[in-house]
């Protein structure tokens, strides 16, 4: 938080700060392909008052990943399913982490 920022929005990976047109500037693509990937379900921008699309950090970098796949030949809806999927597990990687014990600790014998 800073004195011109004093809600702390300029760390907030979440805040809704980017239109349309800098978010599809800043990933090197279209517009369309990021009402696209709304429109299969990826990302949902928030919208201002005006109704017009804002875009966050954490959005920005799932969008770039689908950009990627697309990019590179995958449909749009299959780029989508990927990242949604690549997602998924690095949460279930992360939960499982939390929760496992240490390797020594699961095999006493790898220690000696």
């Amino acid at each position: 938080m800073t004195a011109d920022d004093p809600h702390g929005r300029l760390d907030d990976d979440h805040h809704p700060a980017y239109t349309t047109g800098l978010a599809a500037e800043l990933l090197g693509t279209t517009p369309g392909f990021l009402r696209a990937i709304e429109h299969a379900g990826l990302i949902t921008p928030r919208r201002s008052a005006g109704g017009h699309r804002r875009y966050s950090r954490h959005q920005l970098r799932i969008a770039a990943r689908a950009r990627e796949l697309a990019h590179g030949g995958t449909s749009i809806e299959a780029a989508c399913r990927i990242v949604t999927l690549e997602t998924r597990l690095e949460q279930a990687r992360r939960l499982n982490a939390a929760h496992s014990p240490p390797l020594e600790a699961a095999n006493p014998t790898a220690a000696a």
